[in-house]
């Protein structure tokens, strides 16, 4: 089995020691009923110093006399289970938590009175949506801010603790404006304290300040701007070699929103540091004890994969698909929250493409040989129940599995979506569905109808959910013949039925509140578009699913929900429409009069709802300690504002970019804008003030009307009711009558039916056997697909003892590991030192070495020469040897030579006298004779 790498206890040290601490201290420990020391100022007759009148025209609050009674009461209300008790719209709660917030904010409150009024609020706000609701109706995080601000010279009171951590419980996933009231102070609180050495309000402070920087750029413009920013960001780094995990995460989190695309996020988050980041995240999620922390370091991780770069970095992690088989190991606990944490780390990773087809590798692995050949295809589709934990989910009865039930079904469409669109489906994949196919129609099917608004919408949400689940599957032939042969005609026309009756006010489900009645007119229309779409889809493949399709085209209450996907502003919810009204308008009975009339009152509501809210800008700098009535209003205008801001930043970045005009040009020009803006500003404020009476006393108005408005809004209910009694009544009393006239007429073909009935009870009978022996065979398969259930459970109790036990000799070995590792380093020292020493003798020896070749070099070079100069004189000699034999034999010759010459001369001197001889004659002879005969005698000599 694939196993992610340890944490090594080698990170770097920005990265601080991977332990893992308790959360006993964090956000989700606070407790509602603690009290605190009473440390502020009270009066000399023991009575706390509230006004009689509040701000916003409140009746005053009564003065008493015993204090502490007052504020056992409020621990005893903070005791009480308070479920939805904010969501429900009710007047009464509504005006009562505008009156504790009131009291909460007022300076002249006691700190044991403010302390258990926070802590009932905070019991409130437990479910999300209580605090979305205190955060932006009643705007609890100002009036918070303000308590912090007022005691700000004493950040280790434990009122400011408890103030931290209910505001870092309503920031959490919730947007924060830097205009709100105290929101600068606060940052400035939260920036000096961080710097501070109290490391009890240090993890606090980091994790609001975490809160409050991620997805939200005027505040980060905020931070960025003041002074000390530069060592805000040096403290901060220092942080990262903290020896606690939660403060690191915190830490990394600010970072990521502050500085992911500066310079100093890009040499934090490189390419050496970022696979130790993901070692790390990856760890605490997998194996950390503490849910704070897990959910931070999925939100970081989450951050981290919107930047390109980082998302590409994570894709080549080479753990990744052990970390992620790891991950999803989680989903088989029974926390919900743990395992709605891992499935929002799945889906972001899900967004990105190379990622998404990696996790389907994961979650469709093929099973192994044993699961396989356990006979039909019902569980072994993925490897080690990944899927089966998956599927765990979607039906789940632990309390608050209701959003991971749609996170799952989320997660499966995204997978399925891949997996289909491949060349291919591969066998694990069928398994899989063939095993989710029934879980998911069991969500369709479901118990009774929900009561109340939030079942409804749960409702609406799973079956919007598993309609296009389903969809998806319906995109391939092979999965699509699976679907048909599960889904029956029945169930959609009663899945569309129902949601019909709950748009149009005809089912108990619907008794909406008018605040919520859009919001859940839209989830009901789409969870219908989703369902007829489907059966559309599946109109050809299911018996008498055309039928119902077109029946339910033509039903007069689908112009609703038709009308309101036409006009939406989402893309997709019209183009269904559109291709349902392709569909409807042929049809005979379509109301298309109707629809036109219904789109064009939804297009005049739109319109009234921008010029209301183009209204509600003008309100947005009065004071929040407010009643309910306007708490609203100046939640809209901050919305409003808050886009304003937006959009001028978005303007302010866009010049920095184009270069066309000169920089000191662009900043004179939005120096004017902003001096003419802040007088605007001071105008505005002199005249809200001024209105500011003027608007508690409508509050009241307001109050006293929707009291009214209620009271008239029951009887007129009440009278409604009465009148479709009436008319059910008056419906009943003609059906009747005309079954009465239709019963004589049919009792004359009473006879010729019986016979005909008979015949049909024969063929029923038959049929009736048949559908026994199959019965029969299905209820044989049933007990079998049980007994693999069984005999799967058993094996996975087994393996997780297994786990247990290879956990534990994990962390045995680790301890020997660890012992073994400073064992080694002191031999690798050791080591170090001889390889020094016998480098040093090596060196010595290389010296000696070269100077004994260099010697013998020059040995071989003497020798050579002296072998050259004994052939040499070798050679000599042979010579000296042959000349002194040719001397020899020249002296002989010169001898010899010498005799001859003697000889000769003896010989030459004989000839000259012989000569001299016949000279004398000649001459004796040329003076007798004439002159011819000279000239002949000269020619003959």
């Amino acid at each position: 089995m694939e196993m992610a790498p340890p944490v090594s206890p080698l990170l770097p040290t920005w990265f601080g020691p991977p332990r893992f601490e308790s959360e006993a201290g964090g956000l989700l420990s606070l407790c509602p009923g603690d009290r605190f020391p009473k440390t502020g100022t009270t009066a000399k007759d023991g009575r706390s110093d509230v006004s009689e009148v509040s701000a916003a025209g409140h009746p005053a609050v009564p003065r008493r006399r015993h204090r502490p009674a007052r504020c056992a009461a409020a621990e005893e209300v903070s005791s009480l289970q308070c479920e939805n008790l904010l969501s429900s719209g009710q007047f009464l709660p509504t005006e009562c938590v505008s009156g504790l917030v009131e009291l909460a904010g007022n300076p002249n409150t006691s700190p044991a009175l403010t302390s258990a009024i926070i802590s009932l609020l905070a019991q409130l706000g437990s479910d999300d949506a209580s605090r979305e609701i205190l955060h932006s109706n009643y705007n609890l995080t100002g009036t918070l801010a303000a308590v912090i601000h007022c005691h700000s010279s004493t950040p280790g009171e434990p009122l400011v603790l408890q103030c931290l951590q209910v505001l870092q419980k309503l920031t959490y996933n919730s947007r924060t404006f830097q205009f709100t009231n105290y929101i600068h102070d606060l940052i400035g609180f939260l920036l000096t304290n961080i710097q501070s050495q109290n490391d009890d309000i240090i993890m606090p402070c980091l994790g609001l300040m975490a809160n409050l920087c991620r997805d939200n750029p005027s505040v980060q413009c905020h931070i960025k701007s003041m002074d000390n920013v530069r060592q805000f960001y040096r403290t901060l780094i220092n942080f990262l070699a903290h020896n606690s995990l939660t403060v690191v995460i915190f830490t990394l989190s600010i970072l990521a929103s502050l500085t992911l695309n500066e310079k100093v996020g890009e040499k934090l988050f490189d390419a050496k540091n970022i696979h130790q980041t993901f070692q790390l995240v990856f760890n605490i999620i997998v194996n950390g004890d503490g849910t704070l922390t897990r959910k931070y370091s999925v939100d970081l991780l989450v951050d981290l994969l919107k930047n390109p770069k980082i998302a590409a970095y994570l894709t080549r992690y080479q753990h990744l698909s052990a970390c992620v088989a790891q991950v999803l190991g989680l989903l088989q606990s029974k926390d919900p929250d743990s395992a709605a944490t891992v499935l929002e780390l799945l889906l972001a990773m899900c967004r990105v493409t190379d990622l998404r087809s990696q996790l389907c590798a994961v979650v469709f692995r093929p099973s192994g040989p044993r699961l396989r050949a356990a006979g039909v295809r019902q569980g072994g589709g993925t490897d080690g129940g990944r899927g089966l934990a998956l599927l765990q989910w979607l039906n789940s009865p632990v309390e608050g599995g209701d959003k991971c039930s749609l996170q799952t079904l989320q997660l499966l469409n995204e997978l399925l979506e891949e997996t289909l669109g491949a060349e291919s489906v591969s066998e694990s994949t069928l398994s899989f569905v063939e095993v989710l196919l029934p879980v998911i129609l069991g969500l369709l099917k479901g118990p009774a109808p929900p009561q109340g608004e939030a079942h409804l919408r749960k409702h609406c949400q799973r079956i919007a959910h598993v309609s296009t689940l389903l969809l998806t599957l319906c995109s391939e032939d092979s999965t699509r013949s699976l679907v048909s042969s599960q889904v029956s005609a029945q169930l959609c026309f009663a899945l569309v039925d129902g949601l019909l009756s709950c748009c149009h006010g005809n089912s108990p489900l619907t008794s909406l509140a008018p605040a919520s009645s859009s919001d859940l007119s839209q989830l009901c229309a789409e969870a219908l578009l989703k369902t007829l779409e489907l059966m559309s889809k599946l109109r050809q493949q299911v018996t008498d699913m055309e039928t119902s399709f077109y029946r339910m085209l033509q039903d007069q209450r689908t112009v609703t929900p038709l009308s309101l996907a036409l006009t939406s502003h989402h893309r997709e919810h019209v183009q269904t429409a559109l291709s349902l009204l392709a569909e409807a308008t042929p049809l005979p009975d379509f109301p298309s009069l109707v629809l036109g009339e219904s789109i064009a009152a939804n297009n005049a509501y739109r319109q009234r709802e921008a010029e209301l809210s183009a209204k509600r800008v003008a309100v947005q700098g009065v004071p929040a300690l407010r009643t309910s009535s306007s708490v609203a209003e100046v939640s809209s205008g901050y919305r409003s504002v808050g886009s304003l801001v937006e959009k001028i930043q978005s303007g302010l970045e866009l010049q920095e970019q184009t270069k066309d005009s000169p920089l000191s040009d662009i900043i004179d020009v939005y120096e004017q804008k902003l001096a003419g803006f802040a007088s605007k500003e001071s105008r505005l404020q002199d005249l809200l003030e001024a209105k500011a009476l003027a608007l508690s006393q409508a509050d009241r108005l307001i109050a006293q009307y929707r009291l009214q408005r209620a009271q008239a809004e029951a009887e007129a209910r009440k009278l409604a009711g009465l009148l479709k009694d009436a008319e059910r009544r008056r419906e009943d009393l003609q059906g009747e009558l005309s079954n009465q006239v239709l019963e004589v007429e049919r009792s004359k073909a009473d006879m010729e039916e019986l016979l005909q009935h008979n015949a049909r009870l024969q063929r029923d009978s038959e049929e009736h056997q048949t559908l026994k022996g199959a019965y029969n065979a299905l209820l044989n398969r049933f007990s079998e697909s049980e007994r693999l259930l069984k005999e799967l459970q058993a094996a996975h109790v087994s393996l997780s003892k297994q786990m247990d036990t290879l956990r534990k000799n994990h962390e045995a070995l680790q301890h020997q590991r660890d012992k073994l590792t400073s064992a080694l380093q002191d031999r690798e020292e050791e080591i170090r030192c001889l390889q020094s020493d016998l480098q040093q003798r090596d060196g010595a020896v290389a010296g000696l070495t070269a100077d004994l070749r260099s010697k013998e070099e020059a040995l071989k070079e003497a020798e050579q020469k002296r072998r050259d100069l004994e052939e040499t004189v070798d050679v000599l000699r042979k010579e000296l040897s042959k000349t002194e034999q040719a001397r020899k034999e020249a002296s002989i010759k010169a001898s010899s030579l010498e005799l001859q010459k003697s000889q000769l001369e003896a010989k030459l001197k004989q000839k000259e006298d012989e000569l001299t001889k016949h000279s004398a004659m000649i001459a004796m002879i040329h003076s007798l004779s004439s002159g011819k005969m000279k000239s002949d005698v000269n020619l003959s000599l």
